[in-house]
């Protein structure tokens, strides 16, 4: 989701350090490109990458949890409700504005084409357990 909106990935891992807060399940570490975004385009982009995780497992999982019900999300949603609340100040309409960005990532990344790049992303993670930017690159041009 961070190439699809403009950030550039610098990794990926399912092995992240333990010793910086609540125990993790994965990183990933993007660079932003300076000025090309408004402040609340940063922003709307940000909420499109902490969900797209979630989303992404609930897909492989075939139920549909909400986003801040599962634990190990718990830091993707305070992620993407932080970056919310810049633009969106009443909760209400900050926590519709999510479940709608939910449904519709949950659409997008459930197309052939964007699951088959998350399911070889996966595959290397799984087996290299940490990919960097030029591999990262590498396995997504076929659909860049």
């Amino acid at each position: 989701m961070a190439l699809h909106v403009g950030a550039r990935v610098h990794s990926m891992t399912v092995d992240p350090d333990w010793d910086d807060g609540p125990q993790r399940y994965a990183d990933v570490q993007i660079e932003w490109p300076a000025g090309q975004f408004t402040e609340k385009e940063f922003h709307e982009k940000n909420v499109l990458i902490s969900l797209a995780g979630p989303v992404a497992e609930m897909i492989h999982s075939g139920e549909p949890y909400h986003p801040a019900a599962v634990a190990e999300w718990s830091s993707d949603w305070k992620l993407a409700w932080e970056s919310a609340r810049t633009f969106l100040a009443d909760e209400q309409k900050r926590l519709q504005y999510l479940e709608q960005v939910s449904v519709e990532l949950y659409r997008l990344l459930s197309r052939d084409d964007y699951w088959q790049i998350i399911a070889t992303l996966a595959d290397h993670l799984v087996a290299h357990e940490t990919l960097e930017s030029d591999e990262i690159l590498e396995i997504v041009q076929p659909w860049i």
